[in-house]
């Protein structure tokens, strides 16, 4: 079988930040790397069960919400998916990032979606982890513009 692009990228390098993944057609696929890959330990899954939810529900209520597509972790838990459509920018998805992000850093209040009834998963949440990943994540995305967005 041929390797796919992922697995293509050098992760002995990889920092954090914000990469352009892959585009398909009018998808935008975007690798939110909050870990260095090998180096740092990775996400707990309650936390990336958190912001999944944080995350989601800010972007798909945000100006951009008919472009979300999908955001959701990495198998390897150290980081995130986010697809967008390609009638967005990469500034206006970095813009994006960090305001989501800085939404979860800060939040107060009950997780949406946390009931049996909206999630396979309820009990697995973590507030409190959550805000501190996005947090150290936040302070990595300070300087990050389109420019950066491309894997070395």
């Amino acid at each position: 079988m041929k390797t796919i692009n992922s697995f293509l990228v050098d992760h002995t390098v990889l920092l954090p930040g914000v990469y352009l993944s892959r585009v398909d057609g009018d998808a935008v696929t975007y690798d939110l790397r909050l870990k260095k890959p090998n180096k740092e330990k990775v996400l707990d899954n309650a936390p990336i069960h958190t912001i999944e939810h944080l995350f989601a529900t800010f972007a798909r209520n945000s100006r951009h919400q008919d472009s979300v597509i999908y955001f959701g972790p990495m198998g390897c838990r150290t980081g995130f998916y986010f697809i967008v459509r390609d009638n967005v920018s990469h500034n206006e998805v970095i813009s994006l990032i960090k305001e989501a992000f800085d939404f979860i850093s800060n939040y107060e209040g009950e997780i949406p979606g946390v009931s049996a009834r909206e999630c396979g998963n309820y009990l697995d949440h973590d507030l409190s982890g959550a805000k501190i990943e996005a947090t150290e994540y936040l302070k990595k995305l300070q300087s990050v513009t389109a420019d950066d967005i491309y894997y070395k």
